[in-house]
């Protein structure tokens, strides 16, 4: 199978797919080179991390550090480059109601398929880190009354996620998804919560589509695809899962290079060079240079 985002035809939208049978299985991509690899291996959906985003391009924590300009530049890199429909994390809308009609639409324009906004209050911070706060219910169901009327089109989905499971108790973010859903969001995501039972309860509650964010090493058990199509899920998202597995692979790298001063016996696994040229589309660059040389 080659590596080249070419190799595979468009898909449905994310729409169409979400009311066909099955779990829609999303890895999370948080820069270029995961994008281009994951969008090559056909999944159904690629989500945008805002973790792994406002890591890999700031380099710092994912607590409402990153600006609307820093994140829609990225959805505009990554879904211009994406063949497979592209889930964005909106975080909160960056502001007030005018900021989450300026990001929905912005978001929209720069090719994502769906947006993921939250009822935290600001600075927000990574669900699956302490001392997250929420803001009043009201002030949330206006935020995708106005998201879902600035958006252009309804295949642009609106996805409304409550952090209020942590400081407030599942019955407290049930309550919450259920306003949001009433107040048209397309798409449900009760984060964080804390057992099988809590997922079983969460999935029976509601017939919109929902949303299983499966952190590896976070609050939320991660289950298999059987089992969270059983609890009742349509999408699952594995935000960090990636990012986790190379930032690993990194540390053995550099600690071998400072230790052995050289890669010389280096025993963590590599990507082959050429495979890593060959995802990164350099045989179009050779190719258009022999096109233009001067001589045939």
């Amino acid at each position: 199978m080659t590596l080249s985002s070419s190799s595979h035809s468009a898909p449905l939208s994310l729409r169409q797919r979400l009311q066909q049978p099955g779990l829609v299985v999303a890895p999370g991509v948080h820069d270029m080179v995961s994008l281009r690899m994951a969008d090559a291996m056909g999944f159904d959906a690629l989500y945008m991390t805002g973790f792994g985003t406002v890591a890999s391009h700031l380099g710092l924590p994912d607590a409402g550090l990153a600006t609307y300009t820093d994140m829609v530049d990225r959805v505009r890199q990554m879904a211009g480059m994406a063949r497979t429909p592209l889930i964005a994390d909106g975080d909160t809308g960056y502001g007030g109601l005018l900021n989450v009609a300026h990001t929905v639409r912005g978001y929209e324009a720069a090719g994502a398929r769906a947006i993921q906004l939250e009822d935290q209050a600001s600075p927000k911070k990574c669900g699956h880190t302490p001392g997250r706060r929420v803001v009043p219910v009201a002030d949330m169901v206006r935020k995708i009354q106005v998201a879902v009327d600035a958006r252009r089109s309804r295949d642009f989905l609106i996805i409304a996620r409550t952090d209020a499971r942590s400081a407030h108790g599942l019955d407290e973010a049930l309550r919450r998804a259920e306003a949001y859903a009433r107040a048209g969001a397309d798409i449900l995501f009760v984060e964080s919560p804390e057992s099988e039972d809590e997922m079983r309860r969460i999935g029976r509650a509601f017939e919109l589509p929902l949303l299983a964010n499966m952190v590896d090493g976070g609050l939320t058990p991660v289950l298999s695809q059987p089992q969270l199509e059983d609890l009742g899920y349509k999408l699952a998202i594995f935000p960090v899962t990636a990012l986790l597995a190379a930032t690993q692979a990194m540390q053995a790298a550099y600690a071998a290079i400072r230790t052995h001063g050289s890669s010389a016996g280096l025993q963590q696994p590599l990507m082959a060079f050429a495979d890593l040229t060959t995802l990164l589309d350099f045989p179009a660059v050779h190719a258009f240079e022999r096109r233009w040389a001067d001589e045939p």
